[in-house]
């Protein structure tokens, strides 16, 4: 009888190898692997846990003969042709849910960062300038809080926001009845005419790359602060640079770029336009380096909610 094996493509919390290995899964991982070698491997194997090492496309999954499930330890499934791999019959699972309390965390705290001048402020202390007046910041409070996405991300941002007296409106396409206590369903005319704040909670999909462009920013009403915990190519950066000329954008901050690299793990150093340096010199902007959802409680919960759902899928197939 052949093992069952489970391929690990990036590195991931041990829970998962000890977890998958106590329900009989023999579980292997080669660190310097890189596309190529997967190729000629993928046939071993039930089931592959990847973060975002490669893309698991259909040229892959058409050599991948017993392949059954496929674990993404975290939110955004771009790098897996879902599509393709369900019509063959190969469970796709992610877990948002392990990092949605770190990313409405990191949102709030970019906010307040942005609205409150504390990277400036602290950078001007530290450089024996005491500046007051020109710091003074602006409140939450009072203010209209528009989320695009009201899944685990947007819905942890509306909760994490519940003590700062704003009016909370969120938009998701894909969803009905959603209506908290911590936010209120609308349409995109209320997000437009409303809006003071707007924070971005949605994958990268065909439909939402560069979602926030030039036309996209036209139709707000009020010059807005940006918020992206999302993915980088959720917004064109060259748009944004304009806006924030124009003051249509009063200030953003941004966990996210669109020049990152397939992993994430740093900047397409090669392809970086004017428009980023253009960010980096602004004082209107926070940038982090995608760590939203990277916290220490997170990593664990990312592990345990993955595993938990492949295999309470795999005890319902048996």
């Amino acid at each position: 009888m052949l093992e069952k094996k489970v391929l690990f493509i990036d590195a991931v919390h041990p829970l998962i190898y000890d977890k998958l290995e106590e329900a009989g899964y023999v579980c292997e991982f080669f660190r310097d692997y890189k596309y190529d070698d997967y190729l000629k491997i993928i046939s071993d194997y039930e089931g592959i846990i990847i973060r975002s090492g490669i893309k698991l496309n259909r040229e892959i999954l058409q050599k991948a003969a017993r392949l059954r499930f496929i674990g993404r330890v975290g939110a955004g499934m771009e790098n897996i042709d879902v599509d393709f791999a369900r019509s063959k019959g190969i469970q796709c699972c992610n877990s948002p849910e392990g990092s949605r309390d770190a990313v409405g965390e990191h949102a709030i705290g970019l906010l307040l960062t942005l609205m409150r001048n504390i990277t400036i402020s602290d950078r001007q202390v530290r450089n024996g300038e005491w500046i007051r007046e020109g710091n003074r910041g602006t409140e939450i409070r009072g203010k209209t809080i528009g989320i695009i996405g009201c899944g685990n991300m947007g819905s942890s941002f509306a909760e994490k926001l519940s003590g700062f007296g704003a009016k909370v409106i969120a938009y998701d396409k894909y969803k009905k009845n959603y209506s908290d206590p911590y936010v209120s369903e609308t349409d995109m005319e209320e997000i437009y005419h409303d809006t003071d704040i707007l924070s971005l909670h949605v994958p990268l999909t065909d439909e939402t790359k560069y979602l926030f462009n030039r036309e996209y920013l036209s139709n707000f009403k009020k010059n807005i602060f940006l918020i992206n915990t999302a993915r980088g190519m959720n917004v064109n950066t060259a748009d944004l640079v304009d806006g924030l000329k124009s003051g249509k954008v009063r200030g953003a901050a941004m966990d996210v770029l669109e020049y990152e690299d397939l992993s994430f793990e740093h900047l397409d150093k090669e392809n970086l336009p004017h428009a980023f340096q253009y960010l980096v010199r602004s004082d209107k902007v926070i940038l982090t380096s995608h760590i939203a959802g990277w916290t220490h409680e997170s990593k664990v919960r990312l592990a345990e909610v993955l595993v938990d759902k492949i295999l309470d899928d795999k005890t319902r197939r048996k």
